[in-house]
């Protein structure tokens, strides 16, 4: 079964269509790339999967979004229930002012796990670990995470969004605000998640793209223009929109 699904997904800004007649999936344990010019969709496309474009007034949305194969968008469904199975990482690494080891642990205490010490401390632990911060930090985890460089926080982040163990993961532009060297570390971050969880990452970077990801989904203006696997969209596109944008004609 698909992991995550749109199906016929429009969305409008007042009078502004956002996005048009969506149909979309990924699998589990895969990494999408959303790729595009910049204003054709694609955040808003992946906002859709944690509901945060319902922050944002006039908005309307028909159609539907599948999470495990339920309509997130379905009458009486709790949306803060949904945002914990949802983890999010945006373009800025933007930890909380609080200490390295509580900008990992704030999602379970927010979730009503403040009681098993030993629990929360060995989650940290293992989601510090898992995004290769560990051996820079474990000396320093009640030092105030605004103190780490801009690549470490961004990985603290996606510690952050691990920790309340998310059945997707969505990553807004994650590396577009990072040194070469922090970019490399969290693309080969991401390119590991994929073990365990499903991504959708927003990218510019072609490169990025192609090195990260399963898939490669092409927006414009709004459409999903073409979905393939990434080696197809990078190697023979079918439509000619996709080739001009990958080749730099125009973007």
């Amino acid at each position: 079964m698909n992991k995550v699904q749109s199906i016929d997904l429009n969305l409008h800004y007042g009078d502004f269509q956002a996005l048009k007649n969506i149909n979309f999936e990924a699998q589990a344990n895969t990494v999408t790339a959303l790729i595009g010019p910049s204003g054709c969709g694609k955040s808003t496309f992946l906002r859709c999967f944690n509901r945060m474009n319902d922050l944002i007034e006039n908005v309307k949305i028909e159609g539907q979004v599948l999470l495990d194969g339920e309509d997130i968008y379905q009458k009486g469904l709790p949306v803060d229930e949904l945002r914990k199975k949802v983890g999010m990482v945006f373009q800025k690494p933007n930890p909380f002012p609080k200490s390295i080891f509580e900008n990992v642990a704030y999602g379970l205490r927010v979730n009503g796990d403040n009681t098993n010490k030993s629990h929360i401390e060995h989650v940290v632990e293992t989601c510090i670990k898992q995004v290769g911060l560990w051996d820079e930090v474990k000396d320093n985890l009640k030092k105030s995470a605004m103190a780490l460089s801009g690549g470490q926080q961004q990985r603290l982040c996606i510690a952050r969004a691990l920790a309340i163990e998310p059945a997707l993961v969505l990553m807004d532009e994650p590396t577009s605000a990072l040194d070469p060297l922090s970019t490399a570390k969290l693309e080969e971050l991401i390119y590991q998640l994929r073990e365990q969880y499903t991504i959708l990452i927003v990218t510019h970077n072609m490169q990025q793209a192609g090195r990260v990801s399963d898939k490669t989904a092409f927006f414009y203006l709004g459409e999903l223009i073409e979905f393939d696997t990434t080696k197809t969209i990078f190697t023979s596109p079918t439509n000619t929109k996709t080739q001009n944008y990958i080749t730099g004609r125009f973007g």
